[in-house]
């Protein structure tokens, strides 16, 4: 893979909660807060955590689809944190966003021809009606969608076909960059694995960087070079697929990890399954120190004094534990 195309340095993305009360003030809910990695081109890097641990605002921030609070986001050497709509519009066309319900994210009074050429009529004004027609049709084509179907508008389709749909648009403008927003949770298990191939195939045609967010961690392994875990706005740990998955070391990923069943009813019974206490803290009052800490079989009380950063394990795994030295990996 060759350098980075994307850096994301200490970015935080804080949502002002008004308080009741006369002398009360607002309180920050931390949706992010302080997650600095980085993207390079032709590399899938996954996001896995809980519901509520900042994925999606992480995504829409990138893009600045939300607005950050502090931080950076550099794409191809330009700083573009707090650019306005007007400056970000040209760079719309490199940067692109799939959702998660595909069926949602569709306007249902266009036909699919409309909603996938839409993006040539923004950035191509100029551009002929066959001429986009034929780009359409050719796109749906690489999707897995007949192009005889241009003219039928999205309640006709199938949740896996919408989605089909959503990458279609995306891709209409070859992007170089897309944020995958859990893409496949709506989707039975036999389409997951539909466009999961899909994403791969076009990742390798054109050479796409994916940023790829969800909850599961079987589909998030098949995809990913590389695997970041969020917990409460923060990075809990990086790295590599293989690294991560044979050798997790930081408390949380290891309970993520050994929630994923096997399929082999011996190899799930032989393995060590964590469970953890306690509920996920509000991102309105995080723990002191490490913020994992409330739910963490290993913390001690220099856990509650300070925050701790990503240190090296090796390579390119990293982890912000201050026990992990001492932490043996489990059986998983």
């Amino acid at each position: 893979m060759s350098e980075s195309i994307l850096s994301i340095n200490d970015l935080k993305v804080h949502f002002p909660i008004p308080q009741k009360g006369l002398f009360s003030g607002d309180i920050p809910l931390k949706a992010v807060d302080g997650v600095s990695f980085e993207i390079k081109a032709g590399e899938t890097l996954g996001i896995v955590g809980e519901s509520g641990c900042g994925k999606s605002t992480l995504g829409r921030a990138i893009l600045q689809l939300i607005p950050p609070t502090d931080g950076r986001v550099v794409w191809m050497g330009e700083d573009i944190t707090g650019l306005s709509p007007s400056k970000m519009r040209p760079l719309r066309q490199d940067l692109q966003i799939i959702f998660q319900d595909p069926l949602a994210s569709l306007n249902p009074r266009m036909t699919i021809g409309e909603i996938i050429g839409e993006p040539l009529r923004t950035f191509f004004p100029k551009m002929s009606a066959e001429e986009r027609r034929e780009k359409v049709r050719d796109m749906m084509d690489r999707v897995g969608l007949l192009p005889r179907m241009i003219n039928r508008y999205p309640h006709e389709f199938s949740g896996g076909q919408c989605q089909r749909i959503g990458i279609a648009r995306a891709m209409i403008l070859r992007p170089k960059v897309i944020v995958c927003d859990e893409p496949v949770s709506a989707l039975d298990v036999s389409i997951q694995a539909q466009i999961i191939n899909l994403l791969q195939d076009l990742q390798k045609e054109f050479g796409l960087s994916l940023l790829f967010i969800s909850h599961d961690l079987s589909v998030v392994r098949h995809i990913s070079h590389r695997i970041m875990v969020l917990y409460l706005g923060r990075v809990m740990e990086i790295a590599t697929r293989d690294s991560l998955y044979d050798s997790p070391r930081h408390p949380y990923t290891q309970a993520l990890i050994s929630a994923v069943p096997i399929p082999d009813p011996d190899k799930e019974m032989a393995k060590q399954h964590i469970v953890l206490e306690g509920d996920l803290p509000s991102p309105m009052a995080p723990p002191s120190g490490c913020v994992f800490r409330t739910r963490c079989p290993y913390a001690t009380a220099d856990c509650a004094q300070a925050v701790p950063q990503l240190d090296a394990v090796s390579g390119e795994h990293e982890v912000a534990c201050h026990h992990w030295q001492t932490i043996t990996p489990p059986k998983l």
